[in-house]
């Protein structure tokens, strides 16, 4: 199974890596990390160098396609050869997927036309410009089209997907293997359990950014 993992510049990493780490373990599984451009790509903060191994043009039509986001994703929700891409290879892949902002790619390619999906929730509302049905739920199946809200959960994704591909006891395995047992010391992980004044103050920042 050839599964393509999208990279960009500015890239959050977890929203990448966590699903790495899960779908590279699937029986069988061939991941390749694709960009415009092969070599390195910064992550977010910068600080973070990841490998684009292959280009887009190099991995046409894989089985399953992950797409991440963070602050890099703006630059690709209009027409240009991410799009051109995602087009062609939704059109042959078994699985067609998003972590976190990498919903508002995958929509403005219009492949979420009138399908629940979700984002990261300081985005959620952008999913309907583009033609999504927005749900605020951490992992959105519809169809062949599977997306995660924000970045730590694009493990959850990845290991529903393992499921759905190989059967539970080979995705229970993996998640013991990887030992994710989330015991968080805070309850503050969406904004219906932070602090009022912890959403009201981010809110305000994504505003004024």
């Amino acid at each position: 199974m050839q599964i393509a993992a999208l990279l960009f510049e500015r890239v959050t990493a977890l929203d990448a890596i966590g699903p790495y780490e899960i779908l590279s373990r699937l029986p069988g599984a061939e991941l390749t990390f694709v960009g415009e451009r092969t070599g390195e790509v910064r992550s977010d903060n910068g600080r973070l160098g990841l490998s684009v191994d292959a280009t887009l043009a190099d991995v046409p039509s894989p089985d399953l396609v992950v797409v991440p986001g963070g602050p890099g994703a703006r630059a690709h929700l209009e027409d240009g050869p991410v799009h051109a891409w995602l087009r062609a290879a939704d059109a042959a892949s078994t699985w067609t997927t998003s972590v976190c902002t990498g919903s508002l790619i995958l929509a403005s390619a219009g492949l979420l036309d009138g399908r629940r999906a979700t984002s990261h929730w300081l985005a959620l509302d952008e999913l309907r410009t583009f033609g999504a049905e927005p749900t605020g739920e951490r992992v959105v199946f519809d169809g062949k089209y599977a997306t995660a809200a924000g970045v730590s959960s694009g493990i959850d994704l990845a290991l529903t997907l393992a499921g759905r591909i190989a059967g539970d006891e080979v995705a229970q395995r993996i998640q013991l293997l990887t030992e994710y047992d989330p015991q968080p010391p805070y309850d503050a992980g969406s904004p219906d359990k932070a602090p009022r004044e912890i959403v009201d103050a981010m809110r305000a920042r994504r505003r004024a950014s």
